[in-house]
């Protein structure tokens, strides 16, 4: 992974806090990057095609967390840095993460 794309990431606060930042593949091989305090209920909401508008036109397929046990505040600067990464860096970012979903 280049250092580039992990300097995008800020330092997240070690907190009990229950955000985390998820990343989803989706049918047109693009990413979607979004914030959730339930991984899996929010998996299931853009899987039904009951979640963002972009995921409803172009289904998930897989999703896995960047992060989480953040504040909220710490998961929306994280999202937002990962939205400006280029897309080669959003695919090594991804080859990097577990899936996660059983």
């Amino acid at each position: 992974m280049s250092a580039s794309v992990l300097n995008a990431l800020p330092p997240l606060p070690q907190t009990d806090a229950d955000w985390a930042v998820y990343f989803l593949y989706c049918a047109n091989d693009t990413f979607y990057c979004g914030i959730t305090n339930r991984p899996l209920k929010r998996w299931q909401a853009h899987y039904a095609g009951k979640g963002a508008r972009y995921t409803r036109m172009y289904p998930p397929l897989e999703m896995r967390l960047i992060c989480r046990n953040i504040t909220k505040a710490a998961a929306a600067r994280c999202e937002y840095r990962l939205k400006r990464l280029k897309s080669s860096d959003k695919a090594v970012l991804w080859q990097l993460l577990e899936n996660y979903l059983p």
